[in-house]
């Protein structure tokens, strides 16, 4: 079972075993919502079992049934809105399908969140939430609506984002000038460290091992504001939250990472966490990735790589190289067939490292296939369809599957994108070494939503963070950048358990190591760099990175400063 996320915080799921509340209680879920009466269904679990397997394993259970085929009514919403409050996050809401739980949701969040954040939420997890209809729109007419209302909070500094580039980044402000107001929007109540996914999907770490409490993270000295942002307005120097409140700023950092677009290929949104698809991209699919790969013996596995910009392009690889890797010791992947489907013209786009990278490829048997495109995804019937780009044209390819690994389009979330801060890619239009925007001198951006040719990975957030903390306090002081910002990124490439091509490089392609080449024998597989990924790089991302620690990463001069 799969549970589909409409925020950090909330997710939701077709009727439950009692399985599946242990897989709810080990993937963190604190919280379980009924949305179904009892005996709508032949073998459907009677909501006192899944009460009882749920306190067994410490979570807290609230029931709040809902009829088949109605609309929440006015008391089911305020119990819902009462659960909400009261019980530990994250909360998992159930009913037959999972929407009579979204609509529980959508309805407590009016006049919380504007009904386009509504229907986003919804879309993302599958569901579609417009035929709740004028209900969601008194969200875009309630009081904490008001446009045009003067602002009502200033800072020096407002950082847009939460995540690795925005909390790094405050931090590295807040130990230069502790005295600098800066607030942090950010509507998430957690944080993901994102580059062990895929080790969550090669079963070393654990779900757990990945994320925490984001006011654990906050640095000392800034603003917590638990929103997300509804509009840019540079002209004004303001940003418009959800509640409808307004920000102003001397200076603003845009982080807000990019948008995974699951919607972009037909088919797979309805199908993500069953009928053998899955993805390390996402925090509650990564398990399913390594109970598929434990679960297959036989058969055919298919991983897909989706035009750029992604985060980490290695990613995709990554995810099959542990996969094949976990077949060949269990003595099956002879009888596996294993394809890569990848968009682009060739395997890694630092030359440097494919012969590696290649040499994995046979090892493992894998069919790659370049130049191509997964457009739509059939669960039920387990086909994939592909887009082939040749010499002679255009074609489209089917092909069944046992697994699949899905890597979905990435974009620049739509706030980013319709605002006066976007470039033509959607992406914020910055410098590419000062990280200062092209047209706003008070403003700047890094991490995934920065259009910078970089490689979008938490490694290019490390080295990004001190360039603009000290670019955006040159600026808050009237002064020109005095950082600049070289395009590193590393990819650690998990070829198999045990051994990593450690791959950094530049803008450009040019290699960058940071520990001599000698030492990590150059664009080879070593040891020493799965040890780096396993043991230390996790906690310089807890205990360095998010924490204004730029070992390794102090900025470097711009020419003349």
């Amino acid at each position: 079972m799969s549970f589909r996320s409409l925020t950090p915080d909330f997710a939701i799921s077709p009727q439950l075993s009692v399985a599946d509340v242990n897989a709810a209680a080990s993937q963190g879920f604190r919280t379980i919502i009924c949305a179904r009466p009892d005996g709508e269904g032949a073998g459907q679990t009677p909501a006192t079992e899944i009460e009882q397997a749920a306190r067994c394993r410490g979570l807290e259970f609230v029931a709040i049934p809902v009829r088949s085929g109605a609309s929440p009514d006015d008391n089911a919403v305020a119990a819902m809105s009462a659960a909400l409050k009261q019980m530990p996050g994250p909360v998992l809401g159930y009913c037959q399908s999972g929407n009579r739980a979204a609509r529980l949701w959508a309805l407590t969040q009016v006049g919380a969140l504007s009904k386009d954040a509504i229907l986003m939420a919804g879309r993302a997890a599958g569901i579609d939430l417009s035929p709740l209809g004028d209900r969601l729109d008194a969200a875009s007419h309630s009081p904490h609506s008001s446009a045009g209302k003067a602002p009502s909070r200033r800072f020096n500094i407002v950082i847009a984002g939460g995540g690795a580039a925005g909390l790094s980044t405050a931090a590295s402000i807040l130990k230069r000038r502790p005295d600098v107001s800066v607030a942090i929007i950010e509507p998430s109540t957690s944080h993901y460290y994102q580059p062990g996914w895929t080790l969550v999907g090669g079963g070393v770490f654990t779900p757990e091992q990945t994320r925490r409490s984001e006011d654990r993270l906050i640095p000392s000295g800034a603003i917590w504001i638990r929103q997300s942002v509804a509009a840019f307005h540079p002209d004004a120097r303001e940003v418009l939250l959800d509640d409808g409140k307004v920000l102003s700023y001397d200076i603003l950092i845009v982080a807000t990472g990019l948008s995974l677009d699951w919607a972009g290929i037909a088919g797979l949104t309805e199908t993500l966490g069953r009928n053998g698809v899955t993805s390390n991209y996402r925090y509650d699919l990564a398990p399913y990735t390594w109970q598929l790969v434990q679960g297959l013996s036989r058969g055919t596995a298919l991983f897909t790589q989706p035009p750029m910009p992604i985060k980490c392009a290695g990613a995709p690889q990554k995810a099959m190289y542990l996969s094949c890797d976990a077949w060949r010791r269990r003595g099956v992947l002879k009888d596996i067939s294993v394809q890569f489907d990848t968009t682009t013209p060739a395997l890694f786009g630092v030359a440097a490292y494919v012969p590696a990278l290649m040499n994995y490829i046979e090892r493992y048997g894998i069919d790659l296939r370049l130049r191509s495109k997964l457009i739509a995804v059939d669960g039920p019937q387990r086909v994939a369809t592909f887009e082939h780009v040749t010499d002679n044209g255009t074609t489209q390819v089917q092909r069944s599957f046992d697994m699949l690994h899905v890597v979905p389009p990435q974009v620049a979330p739509d706030v980013v994108k319709n605002s006066p801060l976007a470039g033509a890619d959607g992406f914020v239009s910055v410098d590419p070494a000062t990280l200062r925007h092209t047209t706003f001198a008070d403003v700047f951006a890094l991490g995934d939503v920065a259009g910078t040719s970089n490689a979008k990975t938490a490694a290019a957030a490390r080295k990004q963070a001190p360039v603009v903390a000290v670019n955006a306090l040159a600026a808050l002081d009237g002064k020109a950048p005095v950082a600049i910002y070289d395009g590193y990124g590393a990819c650690p490439l998990t070829v198999e358990r045990g051994r990593i091509v450690l791959a950094e490089f530049a803008y450009g392609g040019k290699l960058e190591p940071t520990l001599p080449l000698w030492l990590l024998r150059g664009t080879q597989p070593t040891r020493l760099a799965w040890f780096l990924k396993e043991k230390v790089m996790p906690s310089l991302y807890w205990h360095g990175m998010l924490r204004g620690h730029e070992l390794l990463a102090s900025p470097r001069k711009a020419p003349g400063a």
